[in-house]
């Protein structure tokens, strides 16, 4: 029998069913890694490009980074001190933010000089250059619950939580984890 002809039972030609039987599967898993990677950049990451330079030398503008956003969601994590969360800028819910959470509830802060002053303690920055710190003080303020005090590492070019005060846990919506872009750059955010 010459290939291409239909075979004895009158089915398809073999070639057009081992091109079918060929293609299902591969549609198949491309189908499943598509929705694979919807629900990771829906749920888990989300790829995000830095804009500005409020979080130097931790993260220059136009910096690509992956942020978690399920390690808040629903509760799961907690936030903690020296975290880079990306949060909705209480002011203007449409423009997202990453700063540093430097104050959790139920601390008080206060900046001195520049300084940050965490329940009278001052705080250990080593992420803050000499360079970037400036000699803005703020008075003492009590962190309430669900509230944190977040500062970016440029302090002298930051509009951050000195300006506006803290923002409430519904605001932030995920942590900064891994830069992408540039390659020499490649890794985890400390």
């Amino acid at each position: 029998m010459e290939e291409g002809i239909a075979n004895e039972a009158g089915g398809l030609p073999s070639k057009k069913r081992s091109l079918i039987g060929a293609t299902v599967p591969w549609i198949r898993d491309l189908a499943l890694s598509v929705l694979l990677a919807v629900v990771v950049i829906l749920f888990l990451y989300q790829p995000v490009k830095v804009e500005g330079t409020s979080m130097m030398p931790a993260l220059v503008d136009q910096d690509r980074i992956f942020i978690n956003k399920f390690i808040y969601r629903f509760g799961i994590g907690d936030i903690h001190r020296g975290d880079l969360v990306v949060f909705w800028f209480p002011g203007e819910p449409s423009k997202s933010y990453i700063k540093r959470v430097v104050g959790l509830p139920g601390d008080t802060i206060e900046v001195v000089e520049g300084a940050v002053i965490v329940n009278g303690q001052p705080l250990r920055e080593p992420y803050v250059p000499a360079e970037y710190r400036d000699h803005q003080s703020r008075p003492s303020i009590r962190i309430q619950p669900e509230q944190y005090y977040l500062l970016g590492d440029h302090r002298s070019s930051s509009n951050d939580s000195r300006n506006w005060g803290p923002v409430h846990r519904r605001f932030i919506y995920g942590k900064a984890v891994f830069v992408y872009w540039p390659l020499q750059k490649i890794g985890l955010l400390d």
